[in-house]
């Protein structure tokens, strides 16, 4: 499970051969949520308010890099690094 990024105690990963549709778990804490790339809602999970505002306006901003590293992942393969929220 590579992690893509890391900003504000949120880690962003994608899982190697995870199922459609394009999505990536981002973790706070004990905290999970699964993201749709596309619609940018969480499938499953929660995070706490901020973390979750944070990562929204994270994936926003780098939503074509997410979809681009999904492919690399489907087949067990390195995703680019997606350069945090700053």
């Amino acid at each position: 499970m590579p992690t893509i990024s890391s900003f504000y105690g949120v880690v962003i990963r994608m899982y190697w051969a995870d199922h459609a549709p394009p999505h990536f778990h981002a973790i706070y804490g004990n905290a999970e949520a699964i993201i749709n790339t596309l619609t940018l809602g969480v499938m499953r999970g929660t995070l706490p308010a901020r973390a979750l505002a944070l990562t929204l306006e994270w994936a926003a901003l780098h939503r074509m890099e997410l979809l681009e590293d999904w492919n690399p992942c489907a087949m067990k393969q390195r995703p680019k690094h997606i350069p945090p929220l700053s």
